[in-house]
């Protein structure tokens, strides 16, 4: 799996969330939704400290990662956190790993 937030998304992380000295964003799977590759799921994201991190990618100042425990729901998948402009919120984007 790779992890992958675009500057665009950054930004708006940065400007929208407050996250406290040894947190960050964490994106989960959630029950409800759809993505393109999961139907009945969609990304949840929170802010929270990492405790057993499955991939990790820092953009700029901030931590964004993935939890062992969510492995399950990005199994086989990479995904590509960008901004939405028209929505003003993260888009999720998954590709086959």
């Amino acid at each position: 799996m790779k992890l992958t937030v675009t500057p665009a998304a950054q930004k708006w992380f940065k400007e929208e969330i407050v996250v406290n000295e040894g947190q960050g964003i964490k994106f989960y799977g959630k029950v409800y939704g759809k993505t393109q590759v999961h139907d009945g799921f969609s990304v949840g994201m929170s802010v929270d400290t990492p405790e057993k991190p499955l991939i990790t990618e820092n953009v700029g100042d901030m931590l964004f990662f993935v939890e062992e425990a969510d492995e399950w729901f990005f199994k086989r998948y990479d995904l590509v956190v960008d901004y939405d402009d028209n929505l003003d919120e993260p888009k999720y984007e998954f590709s086959e790993a």
